[in-house]
């Protein structure tokens, strides 16, 4: 049989089905690319080498297979704290007076909120955001700040807002920089969430900005998840913390993204639990 797909590719779009199924079987991926069962063994074991899946008997699974159900807000906020404070304060220093900004809705995206509620030099900026915890944070900085919640369906477990409304503000929007969070970043399968609904309107929140800006804690990083948010094309920066691994971050690199690795402050505390929106999962 002759392959008329470049090796490389093939093997993409095999880790790719691999990740949205959990498990393939060798028999379909050589019936669906026309290829014998051997040389799509030898694809597969290639890939697990990578990291990409996990060779199983008749097949390949998903090499991140987690989380199969999604934490609360609340259950993820204790975690890297100290590293997601900083990450926050880091990425709150990109934001200018007189700007526009989409802050999307996760633990780290928090500390980005809290973080810009200390700037006492930051006015006139405009910040846009489908988290009611972010909007809750943000409320202190008012005047200073202009706080826009974009409406939609509320998710409860992330107190978030998605579809069907969260489009129809964000396609008259620009920003200068949109904030992203996600549960995972790879070097091949880009940066991902756990969620269908949330992942939608932040690929639209990247469509709306000049800058996109994802930030991650360390334990991210390497990981894939189940809904593609954007290539790393589509990245200028990806925010991190020490615990990230650093052969991840060099692979990230070598791929063209810009990485940032900052450092928690030793002598600052981690911050306290952000309310939760009455009616919340807590």
């Amino acid at each position: 049989m002759e392959d008329p797909i470049p090796a490389e590719v093939r093997r993409d779009r095999i880790a790719s089905l691999v990740a949205e199924r959990e498990f393939v079987r060798v028999q379909e991926l050589s019936e669906l690319f026309d290829l014998s069962e051997v040389t799509i063994r030898t694809d597969l074991g290639l890939l697990a080498e990578r990291g990409l899946v996990e060779r199983v008997h008749g097949g390949a699974m998903a090499a991140d297979r987690e989380p199969k159900v999604e934490r609360t807000f609340e259950e993820a906020l204790g975690e890297h704290a100290a590293e997601k404070a900083a990450i926050g304060r880091h990425a709150a220093q990109m934001v200018r007076t007189g700007g526009t900004v989409i802050l999307d809705v996760g633990t780290t995206t928090t500390a980005i909120a809290r973080a810009l509620v200390t700037r006492e030099d930051l006015t006139d900026a405009t910040v846009f955001t489908t988290g009611l915890t972010n909007a809750l944070e943000l409320e202190a900085a008012i005047p200073r700040l202009s706080v826009v919640v974009t409406g939609g369906t509320l998710r409860p477990k992330q107190h978030s807002l998605v579809e069907p409304m969260a489009h129809h503000l964000l396609d008259q929007v620009h920003a200068s920089v949109a904030f992203i969070g996600c549960n995972g970043v790879h070097p091949e399968r880009g940066i991902t969430n756990v969620n269908l609904p949330e992942a939608t309107v932040k690929r639209r929140m990247v469509e709306a900005a000049t800058k996109t800006v994802v930030v991650a804690d360390g334990s991210k990083l390497g990981h894939i998840s189940v809904a593609k948010i954007a290539d790393l094309s589509q990245v200028d920066l990806l925010i991190t913390g020490p615990s990230a691994s650093p052969e991840v971050v060099a692979e990230l690199v070598g791929r063209g993204l810009a990485v940032e690795v900052v450092e928690p402050d030793p002598y600052t505390e981690a911050p306290a639990p952000a309310p939760a929106p009455t009616g919340g999962n807590t």
